[in-house]
């Protein structure tokens, strides 16, 4: 390459792309017109856009705008490359990335008189080939990229020796799909709303004569919602009625002529207008269906009524009360099915927001009578319980409850019923689990689908699965004020560090929320994020509890990479930013808070206090979110199992074996016959009179000064610690002292012998947790402590009754009443404690409190709602300590039941915490209803060789205490045995 060629490229990267980026066509239209295109229609500042908003002239002279561009780049190279290099072709891609990057434009018009000039041979045999296809076909999509292969092949051909052309030519077409992917096609606009003296030109382009059938794939942005779910359950094989689709502005003549509706094959019209059927906004009842169309004439009126439909002033003020933009409509065109029995079926009781009911309302006859109004259908219940992994979903399981009494509909076979109910069901679970509203027929042979959904009521969807384990029980007003903002923030802050730009408009601090005094996280929300970061929508329940992942979509995935390369990154650094924070921030702040006793401070020092733990509790729950999705993704890539890791540094394991060091010691001071009760009363009355009984004691203090901030629920400020009530922990010493076997055990728990570099990679995340968990945990229980010391200073004022009943007041209350002396509140307290009590005990009254619910529903909805807990011998759950035991049931909801716990029981709770683990290691088996393979009940349950089952919902009413069941902890079964 000679100087002057080295200067020509750098030329050509230079100047090609400031070329391409120069708004011609915008300057032209604007002084044609006076209008912005980029204020217009797709915002793009194309040809097509000048013939479409500014009419010929303004095309035209685009045409030859953009055409001067093409031509002045490859004249521009020639000035230092000879003519028809391929380095023409590599300035007109230049040319086209300048094009697209600042002026907002394909490109197209600049590389099509780009390759005129370069190669006018290749030029008339890719216009001639491609314009044949294109007149006979009529596929404008195909259209396009045909040609562009085409123009890559035909160059490459007409330069066989030298494969650099067809290299350039094939980069310069792949950078063209590339942006029409990218991009909105003005050619998709209403070619009616178009610039009169263009409209013929936009109808010839756009491919008109091409019929669109529900056999294509569809764009819902194109079609609308109704026509694009309809098509894509046409070709995912349901029955759908034969359909076609009219576009909006398309002129109808082709379509019309095209099928020829009779008498006996009558056809029916309906609309798919864009922002119809989404989970937004149904629009139900708001345009024109038109059926038994048999004429073309007919069918001619009927697509115009329909499209006027739209324009109506009802429409209209639907659209702009739910702040739709107005955009067009498309019309959908099918054979009209004669039906025998006709109705609608709701995925779920869009009245009541949750539960296992599929809603079915059906007549004799077509399914208008139904949704019409002027007749009252028949409605029906059918329980279709949730489908847990391998059991598989039989009919004659599903319970059907006819409502009301109607003899028109009295006579629907309840096979039918029960098929439209397993298909409604399947629809929610194909539409990424959002509830289903389905029309459907029924013509004596085949049940057909006419239309799907989402019920829009029953938005979001909330799902407390995960939140159980998180933060289980009933919850109190303060506790949710501080754990709500924390972890929707660190959750926030790690969604916007992988979308970037792309979470303008989360409202992440909807990700929970709570629903009868429980949390609930936001299964809606989580999933849009989770496929804005290309991840499927289950990927939180992947990580924390190792159910099916499926397959993400790649091109989100890709679009994602750099935001998903920041995310590993600091999951990569995460001990070392970890052990940064522990030396700088949480020991100083703990250590501080142990050195100043909260007994000793004034309310106003207590609140400041309570802000610096929560600037610190900040940060703690940034390791306590990622520390186990970490050691979640790693265990999953490595395939580590459980059993393979060391616990023994989790607060739960470590703890309970010093305690039992502890009983072993004092065992050698006192022998087991001197003492008569086995009683932890009896035991510690016992060590005090010994004369060496003091040094055990000390010891047990100190234990219980460094154990003391575990809980039975940690993440809960309103439950008491070990330190408050030592209860639990004084008999999990005394059995350790009695029972020598379960001491040794729990001394000498499995710790793997040797351990690989796959084990060791996922090891550190595992220690990194329990070191999480411990810092976490104090400074939740410090915060506790205070809160606790200021409500001793309210109950001596008379401000509170009792200490417990600052967790009924919010944190931004509890600011309030501390910073402003005659604040109003202080006279409303009383009855703001008194409601938010009562509302707790009836939230605590609730039974079969659903782990998923739809939309907002009302606690007095659970109180009149049936029972539908299915009623199996057989549980799934998920299986986290291998082995199988055979024993006895003991429902436990709280440490007061916890009585008579021995190998041969197998206690059934409904969650797991540290706190939770001397019970644990009394028990023979364990059931929990939420939680995954990282809980804390699964960890203690391997680390003590019982087996465990977790995540059965509802498991503490659908086992009774005495039951005698078999649970196998690898397969996850719990089976119930005969009396």
């Amino acid at each position: 390459m000679t100087l002057a060629q080295v200067w020509g490229s750098l030329v050509i990267f230079l100047v090609c792309p400031i070329l391409g980026g120069l708004p011609l066509i915008d300057w032209i239209t604007y002084g044609i017109t006076g209008r912005q295109l980029a204020k217009l229609g797709t915002g793009n500042i194309s040809v097509s856009a000048a013939f479409y908003h500014g009419g010929r002239l303004a095309g035209i002279l685009a045409v030859l705008s953009e055409a001067a561009k093409g031509i002045i780049a490859v004249l521009l190279t020639r000035a230092f490359f000879p003519s028809n290099s391929v380095w023409e072709i590599i300035a007109l891609i230049a040319l086209v990335i300048g094009r697209y990057w600042m002026g907002k434009g394909a490109g197209t018009t600049n590389v099509v008189w780009g390759i005129v000039v370069h190669d006018a041979i290749a030029a008339f045999l890719v216009f001639l080939i491609g314009g044949i296809s294109f007149t006979i076909f009529r596929n404008r999509v195909a259209g396009k990229f045909s040609v562009l292969v085409l123009m890559a092949v035909i160059i490459g051909l007409r330069n066989p020796s030298q494969p650099e052309y067809l290299l350039a030519a094939s980069g310069l077409a792949s950078l063209l799909a590339w942006i029409y992917q990218q991009i909105p096609d003005d050619l998709d606009l209403a070619t009616a709303q178009g610039q009169t003296d263009s409209r013929a030109m936009f109808r010839f382009f756009r491919g008109d004569r091409n019929i669109i059938s529900l056999d294509k794939k569809l764009d819902a942005r194109k079609v609308g919602q109704k026509a694009a779910n309809l098509s894509l359950l046409t070709r995912l094989g349901y029955p759908v009625p034969q359909g076609w689709v009219l576009p909006p502005g398309d002129d109808p003549a082709s379509l019309i002529e095209f099928l020829q509706p009779f008498f006996t094959e009558p056809l029916v019209v309906r609309s798919s207008a864009i922002g119809e059927d989404t989970e937004t906004a149904s629009a139900a009842g708001q345009y024109l269906s038109v059926l038994n169309i048999a004429s073309r004439e007919a069918l001619k009126t009927a697509i115009f009524d329909c499209q006027a439909s739209y324009l109506q002033s009802a429409a209209v003020e639907y659209r702009r009360h739910r702040q739709q933009q107005d955009k067009s409509m498309a019309v959908l065109i099918q054979k009209q099915i004669k039906g025998v029995f006709a109705g609608v079926a709701f995925s779920r009781d869009p009245l009541a927001g949750f539960g296992d009911a599929v809603v079915i309302e059906a007549l004799p006859g077509d399914t208008p009578q139904v949704v019409s109004g002027r007749v009252t259908p028949q409605r029906y219940q059918v329980i279709v319980p949730e489908l847990r992994d391998s059991i598989e979903q039989d009919k004659q399981s599903l319970t059907i409850t006819q409502e009301d009494s109607n003899s028109a509909a009295a006579d629907i076979p309840a096979e039918l019923l029960q098929s439209v109910a397993l298909l409604v069901r399947e629809m929610e679970e194909l539409f990424q689990g959002v509830p289903q509203d389905l029309e459907w027929t029924y013509d004596g042979e085949k049940l057909w689908l006419l239309q799907v959904r989402p019920i829009t009521t029953l938005q979001p969807i909330w799902t407390r699965k995960i939140a159980a384990e998180v933060i289980p029980g009933l919850i109190r007003p303060l506790t949710w004020s501080i754990n709500q903002p924390l972890t929707c923030g660190v959750w926030g802050e790690l969604f916007t560090l992988v979308l970037d730009k792309r979470a303008r408009g989360l409202d992440f601090n909807q990700t929970a929320a709570l629903h009868f005094s429980r949390a609930y996280f936001n299964a809606t929300l989580l999933g849009q994020i989770f496929l804005r970061m290309g991840l499927p929508p289950e990927s939180l329940e992947f990580l924390t509890r190792g159910e099916k992942f499926s397959k993400p979509p790649l091109k989100s995935t890709l679009r994602n990479i750099p935001g998903l390369w920041r995310l590993l990154q600091r999951e990569w650094n995460l001990i070392k930013d970890f052990e940064g924070d522990r030396q700088k921030l949480f020991a100083p702040t703990l250590t501080e808070l142990k050195v100043q006793p909260v007994t000793e401070l004034s309310s106003e020092e207590i609140l400041d206090r309570v802000e610096m733990i929560l600037v610190v509790l900040e940060r703690a729950t940034y390791y306590s979110i990622l520390a186990p999705l970490s050691l979640a993704l790693r265990q999953a890539i490595f395939k580590v199992s459980e059993t393979e890791l060391d616990n023994s540094q989790t607060p739960e394991v470590e703890s309970m074996r010093s305690l039992a060091c502890l009983a072993t010691d004092t065992r050698k001071l006192l022998t087991t016959e001197q003492i008569t009760l086995d009683s932890s009363a009896s035991l510690f009355a016992h060590i005090a009179e010994n004369p060496e009984g003091e040094s055990i004691l000390k010891r047990f203090n100190q234990w219980l000064e460094r154990y003391g901030y575990l809980s039975e629920v940690a993440t809960d400020i309103a439950i008491s610690r070990w330190q408050d009530n030592p209860r639990p922990v004084r008999e999990m010493f005394t059995r350790f002292f009695f029972d020598r076997e379960a001491a040794k055990q729990t001394q000498s728990s499995s710790t793997p012998q040797s351990i690989d570099w796959r084990t060791k990679f996922v090891q550190e995340r595992l220690n990194l947790k329990g070191q999480v968990s411990k810092y976490y945990s104090q400074l939740l229980a410090h915060l506790r402590w205070s809160f606790l010391a200021l409500a001793k200073h309210w109950l001596n004022s008379g401000l509170l009754t009792t200490t417990e009943s600052i967790f009924l007041l919010d944190l931004p209350q509890i600011r309030r009443l501390v910073t402003d002396p005659n604040d109003e509140l202080r006279e409303q307290l009383p009855h703001l404690i008194a409601q938010r009590q009562e509302e707790l005990e009836q939230n605590q009254q609730l039974t079969s409190v659903p782990y998923v619910v739809y939309g907002y529903p009302s606690p007095l909805s659970l109180l009149s709602a049936k029972s539908s807990l299915p009623k199996s011998s057989l549980l799934k759950g998920i299986g986290t300590s291998p082995g199988q035991i055979e024993g006895y049931i003991k429902v436990l909801l709280n440490f007061d039941a916890a009585t008579n716990i021995d190998k041969q029981t197998i206690i059934v709770v409904p969650h797991t915490d540290a706190g939770w683990t001397p019970l644990l290691a009394s028990a023979g088996g364990l059931i929990a209803e939420a939680g995954g393979r990282l809980s804390h009940g699964a960890i203690v349950a391997r680390e003590y060789g019982i087996p465990a089952v977790m995540n059965i919902p509802h498991a503490t009413e659908l086992l009774k205490d005495g039951q005698r069941v078999r649970l196998d902890g690898k397969v996850g079964l719990v089976e119930i045995l005969a009396e």
